[in-house]
């Protein structure tokens, strides 16, 4: 690819430059994530509460209400919300800045005009200082560059995220956006129970987080960065953590494990310098699982998907 073409699909997010915008924009998604949490059934993991990427933003998918449908849509390319109903109803918010408290209002307005009711509760998840949405005149900041950007790269991360996904026949959870956390995450599972998880995550319950990391997994995602580490990254890790893991060696050689976070990490600067990032990225994605699974002796060849030969072969008479 071109330097301007890798530009143009890997796009520069530094955070410092859309620090302000991020924080927003992490507080929006919890309010739309929480109206998908509030009206879904659960399912293992959380995985009713998350988004996923479209070719304009992230949705909440279909989410049901008595006998209608709901979804609401971020668009990143027209800078609007829209909220959706299977009868016809569309109410849309621009994105814009707009503190926290106006974005909730608005979003909660455009709900009972559409004749969907539902309580979400207000205090942010997995964020140490987080306020009330209600009350959030704090978060303001909306730049329709960098908010695309960053829509644009985890649209790519989703792309080849999938590609990893491909390769993999047993328990994994679709590629998708936690808006707790605020990254893009796909989740491997070795088909065994994991030790109880200690918990300690801000503003979650740890019966939540324990029934989350109930069984073994390997997980891949993509995290923005934050004021504590202000550097988007692509991050790799196991629970629990098998003997050897953070010595193990993988790929590509800017990949290194994070004492702190304990976890591998590729900086998202050094994946879009590389000749291809697609394959450095798809690098550190497969030596990651195969220092977790073969380390975490993980029945490696049961769980990988044999793909079938779907060309047609020349009928014999």
């Amino acid at each position: 690819m071109a330097n301007s073409t890798i530009e143009e699909i890997w796009p520069a997010l530094p955070f410092p430059e859309w620090k302000e915008t991020a924080q927003t924009l992490h507080m929006w998604t919890q309010v739309v994530g929480k109206v998908r949490l509030a009206l879904s059934p659960w399912t293992n993991h959380s995985w009713h509460v998350t988004l996923y990427l479209t070719a304009r933003g992230l949705t909440t998918s279909p989410i049901p209400f008595q006998s209608r449908i709901l979804e609401i849509r971020f668009d990143f390319v027209a800078h609007e919300l829209r909220l959706l109903t299977s009868d016809g109803g569309l109410k849309t918010i621009p994105l814009r800045a707009q503190t926290v408290a106006q974005f909730y209002r608005a979003v909660m307005d455009a709900l009972r005009d559409l004749g969907i009711q539902v309580h979400i509760t207000t205090m942010p998840n997995e964020v140490a200082d987080g306020m009330p949405f209600d009350q959030d005149d704090k978060h303001a900041s909306y730049e329709p560059e960098y908010a695309n950007r960053f829509w644009r790269v985890l649209l790519q991360s989703d792309r080849v995220f999938k590609e990893f996904r491909s390769g993999f026949c047993g328990k994994c959870s679709p590629v998708h956006f936690f808006w707790g956390s605020f990254d893009l995450a796909v989740t491997r599972f070795s088909g065994r129970r994991a030790p109880q998880h200690p918990g300690g995550v801000p503003h979650l319950p740890d019966s939540v987080t324990r029934e989350a990391y109930s069984h073994e997994v390997s997980s891949l995602g993509f995290w923005p960065g934050n004021e504590m580490m202000p550097e988007p990254v692509f991050y790799s890790y196991a629970y629990p953590e098998p003997p050897g893991f953070s010595e193990a060696k993988v790929e590509p050689s800017s990949a290194s494990y994070n004492p702190q976070l304990k976890e591998f990490v590729l900086r998202y600067n050094d994946m879009r310098k590389a000749e291809s990032p697609d394959a450095a990225l798809l690098q550190f994605a497969r030596s990651t699982y195969d220092a977790a699974s073969s380390r975490g002796d993980w029945d490696r060849a049961a769980l990988t998907e044999v793909k079938p030969d779907l060309h047609s072969r020349p009928h014999r008479s």
